[in-house]
């Protein structure tokens, strides 16, 4: 399955496990990049409800920029190698 998934996200993958060299990688990266990823999602829902009670569409910008923010931390977060962990957090 994780095979599956990586061949799906490949283009979100592919500009971070790019690269040559050394990398500074710790395992507490990927857990507070996958804690990263899921605030996002809290504060794109957040968003969401905030939109639809006011009624207002200008809530979509902040809806859409938490999402896919979220979105990338947990594709590279869960599935990314350590070298894309890396270069999210411009370690590399």
């Amino acid at each position: 399955m994780k095979k599956v998934m990586r061949k799906l996200c490949s283009p979100v993958l592919g500009m971070f496990e790019s690269g040559e060299g050394e990398f500074d990688y710790k395992p507490s990266h990927r857990t507070i990049l996958i804690v990263l990823g899921l605030l996002c999602f809290l504060l794109a829902s957040v968003s969401l409800v905030m939109s639809l009670m006011t009624g207002e569409a200008a809530g979509v910008i902040p809806i859409m920029v938490f999402f896919l923010m979220g979105l990338v931390c947990e594709i590279v977060g869960l599935l990314g190698s350590d070298r894309a962990v890396a270069r999210i957090w411009k370690r590399s």
